[in-house]
């Protein structure tokens, strides 16, 4: 049996947060407790509050009465820690994108290597999956989607062909989806242009452009003086509204002036540049070829 979830860059984004023995800290990813597991080990005493919407996530919880574990989105991560009674924290970690359980479940739909239906909600409760989103959307809203998140550039040829094809049958499983789309997919680039193509649908399905933009823009008011927030992004979407929120507190990247006329930033950048795996660490986790770790502190 394969783990659940391989940790992406663990030791350097543990290490980011600078813990403190006591202090309280949100893992707002906690997949399979990976970097969880780490931060209790540093801790002495302290608190650790670990966020996860996918009810998958509970096998592996940790018998460790430091742990909260909250089976919610992290964009309500404020609601919570008003719920248990905490107004700051010292530290937040979030490792970004879909774990490697919910790529290597062909019954979630996440992955266009195996067959299954097309689902990809991270949320299994939700109400909107990729099928419906598939059979449901207006062809300009489809094209939409394929090209803010996919950047895939054939997007309106790939929307008129779902569309075409739903008008049939409805496309409900992935077999059916890529029979559908195939006349489109590039043959010298086609598990790139694939990735792409899923990349869009799952944005869309659980949302996770505004879910990031709620949760980061959060951070200021929940993370206290000095405290690190540490991110892993998996792709150009995420990582631009890292970046830009690290630089000048909006996902957006303006920077805000106060009365005076000076900038108003609530957070500085550890590192300059992004952290990146080694060849050892890409070789060994296939997943974590796209990885950039950001490190930033609280003003």
């Amino acid at each position: 049996m394969s783990e659940y979830h391989v940790p992406v860059l663990l030791d350097a984004s543990v290490d980011g947060l600078e813990l403190k023995p006591g202090g309280i800290y949100v893992d707002v990813t906690f997949g399979g407790g990976g970097h969880s597991r780490k931060i209790l080990e540093k801790l002495e005493g302290g608190k650790l509050l670990a966020f996860d919407q996918d009810e998958d996530a509970r096998r592996n919880l940790i018998d460790d009465e430091r742990l909260i574990f909250v089976q919610h989105n992290f964009r309500f991560l404020k609601n919570f820690l008003r719920y248990h009674g905490i107004e700051k924290v010292d530290g937040i970690l979030a490792d970004l994108g879909v774990s490697s359980h919910e790529f290597d479940e062909a019954e979630r739909g996440f992955s266009f290597r195996f067959e299954g239906k097309l689902d990809m909600r991270m949320n299994q409760t939700a109400e909107k999956n990729a099928s419906s989103i598939v059979n449901e959307y207006e062809e300009k809203g489809l094209i939409r989607i394929f090209r803010t998140y996919g950047e895939v550039k054939n997007a309106r040829r790939l929307a008129s062909l779902l569309v075409d094809a739903r008008g049939q049958e409805p496309i409900n499983t992935i077999a059916q989806f890529l029979k559908v789309i195939e006349p489109c997919v590039p043959t010298k680039i086609e598990k790139k242009y694939l990735a792409q193509v899923f990349q869009a649908l799952r944005i869309e399905v659980n949302r996770e452009m505004d879910v990031l933009k709620d949760f980061l823009e959060t951070i200021p008011e929940v993370l206290g003086p000095g405290g690190r927030f540490v991110a892993i992004t998996y792709h150009s979407l995420e990582d631009r509204m890292v970046k830009n929120f690290v630089k000048s507190g909006k996902v957006e990247g303006t920077i805000e002036k106060d009365l005076y006329g000076n900038y108003e930033v609530p957070m500085k950048a550890v590192n300059r540049k992004p952290i990146v795996p080694d060849e050892n660490e890409i070789n060994e986790n296939p997943r974590a070829r796209s990885a950039k770790l950001r490190i930033a502190e609280r003003i």
